[in-house]
């Protein structure tokens, strides 16, 4: 599966913005699905999840309450709204085809990345 992440851009502090996640290739109709951020200079990490059903949605702490996901099994998309974004969220935002989620909520392995999409947040 090939993915692509796209609706990043420059905003200022407190503002929003919704990225989406474009699946081609197959259908992720059965495949659990995340968002992770890589910030300058640090490691890649863990956003939100989401189950194959959409029933079930993961956050890591700084994103609770603040962010969304979502998905369209019949669109193959999966999208993550940003809300009340603060300077410390900018980075390069990837979707991601994961194997599960464990049972303190984060995930297992990755098995597929897509491309990136850059946030910037201006304070």
């Amino acid at each position: 599966v090939q993915l692509q992440a796209s609706g990043g851009g420059l905003v200022q502090a407190g503002e929003s913005l919704t990225l989406s996640c474009s699946a081609s290739g197959r259908s992720i109709r059965n495949l659990v699905m995340g968002w992770f951020c890589q910030a300058p200079g640090k490691d890649r990490e863990f956003v939100a999840g989401i189950s194959w059903s959409g029933g079930s949605t993961y956050y890591a702490d700084f994103a609770e309450g603040r962010f969304t996901i979502s998905r369209d099994n019949d669109k193959n998309t999966v999208a993550l709204q940003l809300s009340s974004l603060k300077p410390e969220d900018t980075g390069v935002y990837y979707c991601a085809a994961i194997s599960r989620i464990r049972e303190n909520g984060r995930p297992d392995e990755v098995w597929h990345w897509g491309e990136g999409t850059q946030v910037t947040v201006s304070s």
